[in-house]
């Protein structure tokens, strides 16, 4: 009888094992989706962080970016668990982060004080691109394939 079968995806190799693979895509993807509904609560608030000085406020395509950034990060580690490999992970992850970025976008035009904007969208998506492709460096030097 042969070993385990370890999925396809860059995180086996890193991890030493599908099923401890396996428990930590499946935490990351916990964290996303619970990074992901704080992503919501804040953008559902016409004032989310009245304790943030206006002066950090008025940059707030950093500060979207960073939010997608952390996002995008999330789902590639959780990615690392799947048959998606390397690029196309990373690929996933950016696109899923942006597909969310226009959906909270679309959402907050209905939130007193809040607007749609395309351009806080392309931070979203910008942000998304980094902390994918940080991820997939770590998974890199972790040993990963991808």
């Amino acid at each position: 009888m042969t070993g385990p079968i370890e999925p396809a995806g860059d995180g086996a190799l890193a991890s030493g094992g599908a099923g401890r693979l396996g428990r930590a895509a499946a935490a990351f993807g916990v964290l996303a989706a619970v990074y992901a509904g704080g992503i919501f609560w804040a953008s559902d608030q016409p004032n989310p962080f009245p304790f943030v000085p206006s002066d950090l406020m008025s940059h707030d395509k950093l500060l979207h970016a960073g939010a997608y950034a952390g996002l995008a990060l999330l789902l590639r580690l959780a990615l690392a668990g799947t048959r998606l490999a390397g690029p196309a992970a990373l690929a996933v992850a950016v696109a899923a982060a942006s597909l969310y970025g226009v959906t909270d976008e679309l959402h907050q035009r209905f939130v007193p004080n809040r607007q749609c904007d395309a351009l806080d969208w392309l931070a979203d998506t910008s942000g998304a691109l980094v902390g994918a492709a940080v991820a997939s460096a770590f998974l890199r030097r972790r040993g990963a394939a991808g």
